[in-house]
């Protein structure tokens, strides 16, 4: 039997949501073992003129732990 444990983290990206969404999984990785998926939870973006200047997520980490 696993026991899993989920987080939640904030991050962002000045390309994309997905490239966000990476980010946040990649800084998690640096402290957390065993990560198993990922939920993004919502997204929001800063607009400049007609342009998105920063993409941010709030994913939800789920790892499996020891």
């Amino acid at each position: 039997m696993a026991v899993l444990k989920v987080i939640e983290v904030m991050a962002n990206s000045n390309k994309s949501w997905e490239d966000a969404a990476k980010n946040a999984v990649k800084h998690a990785a640096k402290s957390i073992k065993n990560i198993k998926s990922v939920y993004i939870k919502e997204q929001t973006a800063d607009v400049e003129g007609e342009n998105l200047i920063d993409y941010r997520v709030n994913v939800k980490i789920t790892f499996e732990v020891d």
